[in-house]
């Protein structure tokens, strides 16, 4: 018989009411996937299942840390999470897997640009960037 992971939950198998899930979302699991725009995670998730005779939802909160590449320097860059959202679950769904549900709330709710705080990236490469910016005042018919 083949062993599910904790974070697979059987909603045939579950009885009616609310169930609480606690789970981290690490390194280990990061590896499992095929492809991620994260390079390290250490977050701790919470997950309540509310399971009635003809809907369900859940509410997934995660805290922790992400890391990600720095937008401007490639080094790592390590993000602040603390996101929670409320879900509603299709009708006839027979399992949910919480961490990818509360991985994709992680990532869709990081910045759209990672960098660094200003002054803080990479030296070496923040001087590469300034010797390769173009400049207006070298430009004049460069247009802004």
């Amino acid at each position: 018989m083949t062993e599910i992971p904790a974070h697979i939950v059987e909603l045939e198998k579950l009885p009616m009411g609310t169930h609480r899930f606690d789970f981290r979302i690490g390194d280990d699991w990061l590896k499992t996937l095929e492809k991620t725009e994260l390079l390290a995670a250490d977050v701790a998730v919470q997950a309540v299942l509310h399971l009635r005779t003809t809907d369900f939802d859940l509410h997934i909160a995660a805290q922790g840390n992400v890391t990600v590449t720095c937008d401007r320097c490639l080094d790592p860059l390590t993000l602040e999470v603390n996101v929670e959202d409320d879900m509603d679950i299709e009708e006839g769904a027979k399992t949910l897997d919480l961490c990818w549900l509360a991985y994709e709330l992680i990532i869709v709710n990081l910045p759209l640009v990672h960098s660094h705080p200003e002054g803080e990236c990479n030296p070496l490469m923040s001087e590469l960037l300034h010797a390769h910016l173009c400049r207006t005042d070298e430009e004049p018919d460069t247009i802004e």
